[in-house]
């Protein structure tokens, strides 16, 4: 029986307390994930004197301890006395919660970070934070340590003096340099590449800001500066595509006290990659202000074709749809008051941010369309879409074909899929299978209740590669699309979902792996929604079974090998699995199927631009750079091992970004 409750169960937690009891609420995660946060809390600091002028150097160092350094040479932060708590603003900027100067549109026009929490939060989670700021001529400092007293309570970041004038100085800005708590994290291991990237992407979105990152650990430096900014951006998302016109249309402007910024290009693909920010904040869901640029230029190039004779009154407009076929954009605003839909600062909500981007598009790309300068340009483009709209109605075609010869009910569509009993999509999951044999011994295993099952023969068709109607008229993909449900493209819609979890289970080989890239490239091309909103997952099927007697341990990469021969002691018996058919149904139940004993990795999507980046590298047309990548990358020495990736949990659950 549970004691009583009273009120001295109360707890009341003071100061940075909060943020070491939960830092999950704070940074999401205490793993590789949560560790990159509050590196990018104090970065996004530094951007933000960057985008309002201030500054034009960003540096940060991975020193050998795991601590990092992070500097600017910005205004630095305040020195003085805060009226109301009597300590500087720097004391109060690292201790107090809910304390900025980016709540009001004084100190900074444009800001990313709009809680007030980043720079108390690092500090809280470190073991210690160094603070040197450099403003008016004069150098200051001041430490802060999180510390064990003893009886055994922790005190996160307390200063250990007041903040103290060090000299004279020529420099300007702020420089921190925080060391993780390694009492609070699970790894402090920053990773180069995954900071290097968001770094570069930061640098195409300050244009002629320089963006350093040096790691002391391995002496690894890379600096990035694009004077081309978004633009540069777009050429490098083209880079592995062939592009229609050597450069890319820049359109700028602003309306009621927003600046938007976008640059656009059209490669001889046949997917749109639009990618959208609102103070440097990736909008991976898109919002307002895609919606406006998505409508925008579809009214000013049906204008312009019917203009120039392309369209005769008497034809039909050419959608949005045929316009973007093979269209790389890139949307970038600067706004006050940004409003998200949700708590991940992923979708735009402002409503003011559609007109914005409404009226710069029309007032910038009607002229340069009707530019004598840019009229093979603007023929390009409408040629694509004349011939975008002609697959286009093909293609519709061939949907409304599906629809009316195959309902879910009777499908002979999809007559492989083994439905199950269930009527509730949130509690319903589809395994996408690799082969007859494994889906024989997944059907058998199932929970029907709740598990379908649904067979694929042989290798997909690599949808990189092909138009809309190519993808359609491939009965492997139309099954997963009907039983899905959604639809696809711009008939998308999530609200139509059968099974709450979509999951790929193949082989644990370099076919298996295949099929797994080739059916990721598909949903992100054709159903992105399913990734962005945590639909689609990655099964993780034993590759050991180590027994002895009676005791059976399943191995799921060579760590867990090791584990469990040392568990068992000599004697024991080892089976490699070289593949799902191999597993009787109770084996494969046990192992990859059952939600209690299950490995399952969610994909998501951390960098869409580089994501959309590496699908067209590793699954397009050009074979040398993909040869590049890889000799670059690939390391076949060493164990490939998922613990590299995924946030693994208690219940062997994770989560694995394609970006």
């Amino acid at each position: 029986m549970a004691k009583d409750y009273s009120v001295s169960d109360i707890k009341i937690m003071e100061g940075l307390e909060a943020v070491r009891m939960r830092p999950g609420m704070y940074i999401g995660s205490t793993g590789v994930r949560g560790l990159h946060h509050i590196l990018w809390e104090i970065v996004d600091n530094a951007v933000d004197e960057a985008a309002n002028g201030y500054a034009d150097q960003v540096r940060v160092t991975l020193h050998k301890n795991h601590a990092v350094t992070v500097e600017d040479n910005g205004r630095g932060i305040p020195v003085g006395i805060h009226e109301k708590l009597g300590v500087s603003g720097v004391e109060v900027v690292f201790t107090q919660l809910h304390a900025g100067g980016k709540f009001d549109n004084d100190s900074y026009g444009y800001s990313g970070g709009l809680h007030g929490v980043g720079a108390s939060v690092v500090n809280a989670l470190s073991e210690y934070l160094e603070v040197e700021v450099y403003t008016g001529g004069k150098a200051y400092a001041q430490t802060f340590r999180s510390y064990e007293d003893s009886q055994g309570k922790i005190h996160s970041g307390q200063p250990m003096t007041p903040l103290q004038e060090q000299g004279r100085t020529r420099k300007r800005g702020s420089k921190i340099t925080f060391l993780p708590d390694k009492r609070v994290f699970e790894t402090l291991d920053m990773q180069f590449e995954a900071i290097a990237k968001r770094m570069r992407e930061l640098a195409y979105l300050s244009r002629g800001v320089t963006f350093t990152l040096v790691d002391e650990r391995d002496k690894r430096e890379k600096e990035y500066c694009f004077e081309g900014g978004i633009s540069d951006f777009v050429r490098y998302m083209n880079g592995d595509k062939t592009p229609l016109y050597d450069e890319p249309i820049h359109l700028r402007g602003e309306r009621d006290g927003i600046d938007v910024d976008i640059a656009l290009q059209h490669n001889d693909g046949y997917s749109e990659s639009i990618f959208s920010y609102v103070n440097n904040i990736p909008t991976t869901e898109g919002g307002t202000h895609e919606t406006g640029f998505k409508a925008a230029p579809t009214k000013v190039r049906n204008d312009y074709c019917r203009k120039v004779d392309i369209l005769k009154d008497k034809d039909p407009s050419l959608s949005g749809e045929d316009f973007r076929e093979g269209l790389t954009a890139i949307i970038s605003l600067k706004m006050h008051s940004i409003q998200f839909e949700g708590q991940t600062k992923t979708r735009l909500g402002n409503t003011e941010a559609r007109p914005a981007v409404e009226y710069v598009v029309t007032e910038k790309l009607v002229p340069y369309l009707e530019d004598l300068q840019n009229a093979e340009t603007a023929a390009k483009i409408t040629d694509k879409a004349v011939k975008a709209a002609k697959v286009r109605e093909t293609a519709r075609k061939a949907k409304s074909m599906a629809r009316e010869k195959n309902k879910l009910e009777n499908a002979p569509l999809v007559g492989k899929l083994s439905s199950c009993t269930g009527r509730n999509p949130q509690l319903n999951e589809m395994f996408i299978v690799e082969g007859d044999s494994a889906g024989g011994s997944a059907k058998q295993g199932r929970d029907r209740r709740f598990q379908a099952i649904l067979p694929i023969r042989g290798k997909p068709l690599n949808v990189e590669k092909k138009r809309l109607d190519q993808v359609l008229a491939n009965e492997e993909f139309r099954s997963i699309i009907t039983a899905v449900g959604t639809g696809i493209g711009e008939d998308f819609d999530l609200s139509s979902l059968r099974y709450n979890k979509i999951i790929i289970l193949s082989d644990a080989d370099q076919d298996g792996a295949h099929i797994r890239a080739i059916l990721l490239t598909f949903f992100f091309r054709y159903m992105k929604e399913l990734i962005t909103d945590g639909h689609v997952y990655i099964g993780l099927p034993p590759l050991y079974k180590v027994q002895k007697g009676k005791e059976i341990i399943y191995a799921y990469d060579d760590k867990e090998l090791a584990a469990a021969t040392r568990k068992v002691g000599k004697g024991y018996t080892l089976q490699r699995y070289k593949g799902l058919g191999e597993m009787n149904p109770e084996q494969l139940w046990e192992t990859t199927m059952n939600p209690e004993n299950r490995s399952l990795i969610r994909v998501s999507i951390d960098d869409a631009a580089e994501v959309e980046h590496l699908v067209t590298l590793l699954m397009g047309d050009k074979v040398a750079p993909r040869k590049e990548y890889i000799s670059e990358f690939a390391n076949f020495n060493k164990a490939d091992t998922f613990e590299d990736k995924v946030e693994m949990t208690a219940s062997r659950k994770g989560e694995v970004s394609i970006g």
